[in-house]
């Protein structure tokens, strides 16, 4: 994996082939989702696999979390692979009782890249919006 340079204490972007991962560490709330928007934006705009790594996270509120499903829909929707990796308990049961379940599929360990976007090639959208 390659570390993508950055000076931010709450976001690490690292490139694995295809494959994007940004890592969120602190607490994801108001303030936290109005810094980061901009840079995930554009990471959702030009990667097209994309995994956000919100293991590290101390909190997420709503808005955290409309921002990951922001993410999700917006990948999905340009034919990007998407794919939400966490492992703690407490998020994944705001994800299942906001019903975003579906959408951001949480799984606590980054998994591969299906074949085809393991050689470069775009995939069709995993989840239609």
């Amino acid at each position: 994996m390659q570390l993508i340079p950055r000076h931010d204490p709450h976001l690490t972007v690292r490139a694995a082939g295809a494959l994007t991962v940004a890592v969120l560490r602190g607490e994801l709330d108001l303030v936290l989702v109005r810094h980061l928007r901009p840079e995930l934006d554009a990471l959702v705009r030009e990667a097209d696999a994309l995994a956000l790594d919100i293991r590290p996270l101390g909190f997420c509120d709503a808005t955290g979390l409309g921002l990951l499903a922001h993410c999700a829909r917006s990948a999905r929707a340009r034919g990007a692979h998407f794919q939400l990796v966490c492992d703690q308990p407490w998020i994944h049961r705001l994800i299942r009782l906001t019903g975003l379940d579906e959408l951001l599929r949480p799984e606590p360990v980054l998994r591969p890249l299906p074949s085809p976007l393991s050689t470069g090639h775009r995939a069709r959208a995993e989840h239609p919006v």
